[in-house]
């Protein structure tokens, strides 16, 4: 087994074990450098009812792992989870998608009207290859987009999401963390902002909240339906 695949495989078992009933997280660490950060997990708390008028747009526009150019427009008569993170990063993002396995698994038949979605905050690193490698870990149909770094940088300003890189004294450039915004966002079937949930938001409340936005929809007359892939 290659070294990064067992890495894979470490870090989903760690974050799948932070699910479990009862168990103590394994990221106090990262969530305590995420709330210090500016934009971290306390800021986005903060900050979650107030999602469109503190100017969420929630556009993009990137590439998936078939190098295809995707945007929030591109997934009519579905509702997209967005995270935001990248690769390399040693526990918020893998927690952060194990937790997107367990509300599509939550979901049942309704994961059919949801496209969960994660956009690397690390280009230069993240290639769309190595995207699908690392998603496909954690769900099969969990996709990875990626894009030039003014790409990147235009979608996580559309969705306020804040990275930057940091590097320990004397390391050399490539060697690098990412400090960045956390949390998971809905966007509609028409490809417009919903909401935000903020970082740990338990997937169980997390999927019971979309399956309500979901039949919510269905239950409008049928012109205002959203439209069904």
């Amino acid at each position: 087994m290659h070294a990064r695949t067992a890495l894979l495989c470490a870090l989903h078992a760690t974050a799948l074990l932070a699910l479990l009933p009862g168990a103590a997280p394994p990221v106090a660490a990262a969530e305590a450098r995420q709330n210090a950060a500016p934009g971290g997990a306390a800021a986005d708390a903060a900050e979650d009812a107030a999602g469109e008028s503190r100017g969420i747009g929630g556009r993009y526009l990137l590439m998936d792992a078939n190098g295809r150019a995707v945007s929030n427009e591109d997934f009519p008569g579905q509702f997209q989870l967005i995270a935001f993170g990248y690769t390399f990063c040693p526990d918020v993002c893998p927690t952060t998608l194990a937790e997107m396995s367990v509300i599509m698994e939550r979901l049942g038949t309704t994961a059919e009207r949801v496209q969960p979605l994660f956009i690397t905050v690390d280009p230069e690193r993240d290639t769309a290859a190595v995207l699908r490698g690392y998603t496909e870990f954690f769900h099969p149909r969990i996709m990875g987009l990626t894009g030039s770094p003014d790409l990147v940088r235009r979608a996580a300003d559309s969705f306020k999401v804040r990275y930057e890189k940091v590097r320990e004294p004397g390391a050399p450039p490539e060697q690098y963390a990412v400090d960045h915004s956390a949390g998971i966002f809905l966007l509609g079937p028409d490809g417009r902002y919903i909401r935000k949930f903020a970082y740990a938001t338990p997937p169980a409340e997390i999927a019971k909240r979309i399956g309500e936005i979901v039949a919510a929809g269905e239950a409008l007359p049928r012109h205002l339906r959203p439209r069904r892939p």
